[in-house]
């Protein structure tokens, strides 16, 4: 990320799965946007009693309004970059994105993204996450319709290709 960069949606209980064959689960992060990457932070620094409270605010948030472009308080491009610096986290630059789409299920919306990192080709799909269950892995029950619509065209109109 670079420092000129500022944060354009931040998701809270964002449920990544892997595409590929035999993959089994998934995990809990935020996802976010800024002017010229997207971010999965799987691992933070950010106050638990904060993710709380921004999960309960965001499911109200989409049930009203199911637009992703929204941006909670409380989380900087300060404590982005401190989380960035966490190994686990991962930072896609546009032009790495080679398919990005999304799709409606009867449960919920799904964010498809198709990457290049370090050589290795990346396939995940993101749901964001309304219920969990915590025993005995913490997995999603269900799941939050959204508009994932402007997400991906935001993506594809700063991209230099898309596919």
């Amino acid at each position: 990320m670079d420092s000129d960069e500022n944060i354009q949606a931040h998701l809270v209980s964002v449920w990544r799965e892997s595409k590929k064959t035999f993959s089994i689960g998934g995990r809990e992060g935020m996802l976010v946007l800024t002017d010229r990457h997207l971010m999965f932070i799987h691992k933070t620094d950010a106050n638990p009693n904060w993710w709380k409270a921004i999960t309960s605010r965001q499911v109200i948030n989409l049930i009203k309004s199911k637009s992703t472009m929204i941006i909670h308080d409380g989380y900087t491009e300060k404590e982005l970059m401190d989380d960035l610096d966490i190994e686990k986290n991962v930072e896609i630059s546009f032009d790495d994105i080679s398919k990005i789409t999304h799709e409606e299920k009867s449960w919920g919306s799904i964010l498809y993204l198709e990457y290049e990192k370090d050589g290795k080709k990346e396939k995940f799909q993101y749901s964001i996450a309304q219920d969990w269950v915590k025993y005995p892995a913490k997995e999603p029950t269900k799941y939050m319709k959204v508009d994932w619509a402007p997400f991906v065209q935001y993506i594809k109109d700063r991209q230099n290709f898309t596919e």
